[in-house]
């Protein structure tokens, strides 16, 4: 995708390898796949039938450079959603490639802040599936994505390949105030955590800009 190398040339990206980047972006749709069908079960497979496995509408939280959003657009071209991030020239950059790969009609791109862009009406609950790369810390990221997702919907984050202290950086209780809950744990190449949305968000979240960082709902132990 030359966009991706574009955002690379703008210093938009990280160091990995550009392929590893594409790799590791991809690996968020099979958390998702794999996430799905422990949520829904036989409608996964069967189901509810066919294209149960593709977002009807995802965000992709803090998108940069747009890792994961573009490449996971490219993976369902039938899926429409969002690119946030809170930054002018990374927006810029994500409008410009959105046009020059024709997806203006299914692909948004939207700057605010996660806190304020989550407490409006037209985003507000209306996604499946949302997407986390290098957002924040768990419990800010959680916070953050929480308002995005209608109730069965999922939050995947990319997370240390090491196995690591998983339930002390997505505990079941921490969750729960925000009507979460953990649902799978993927360690390979790349680990990624999927979070389930069981229940509404709470109308108290999110909190203004910058308090999820400075009174996190729980606290991650150091590594």
């Amino acid at each position: 995708m030359d966009v991706l190398a574009e955002a690379r040339s703008l210093d938009l990206l990280g160091p990995m390898d550009l392929d590893d980047q594409v790799e590791h972006a991809l690996g968020f749709a099979a958390a998702f796949e794999q996430a799905i069908t422990l949520v829904r079960g036989d409608r996964a497979r069967d189901g509810a039938g066919a294209g149960a496995a593709t977002p009807s509408r995802w965000l992709d939280l803090g998108s940069g450079g747009g890792l994961p959003g573009l490449v996971l657009a490219q993976h369902w071209p039938s899926a429409p959603g969002v690119l946030l991030d809170a930054a002018a020239r990374r927006t810029s950059f994500l409008s410009h490639a959105v046009e020059t790969l024709g997806w203006e009609d299914r692909v948004q791109v939207v700057r605010a802040r996660a806190e304020d862009a989550g407490s409006t009406s037209d985003l507000r609950g209306r996604f499946d599936v949302v997407w986390a790369r290098s957002f924040g810390s768990p419990p800010v990221t959680a916070e953050c994505a929480a308002p995005f997702l209608e109730p069965g919907g999922l939050l995947v984050v990319s997370e240390p390949p090491s196995p690591g202290q998983t339930i002390a950086r997505w505990p079941r209780q921490g969750l729960a105030e925000l009507g979460q809950e953990p649902v799978l744990t993927v360690r390979d190449r790349f680990g990624y955590q999927v979070v389930l949305q069981a229940a509404v968000c709470p109308s108290r979240f999110p909190r203004r800009s910058g308090v999820a960082a400075k009174r996190p709902l729980y606290w991650v132990p150091e590594a």
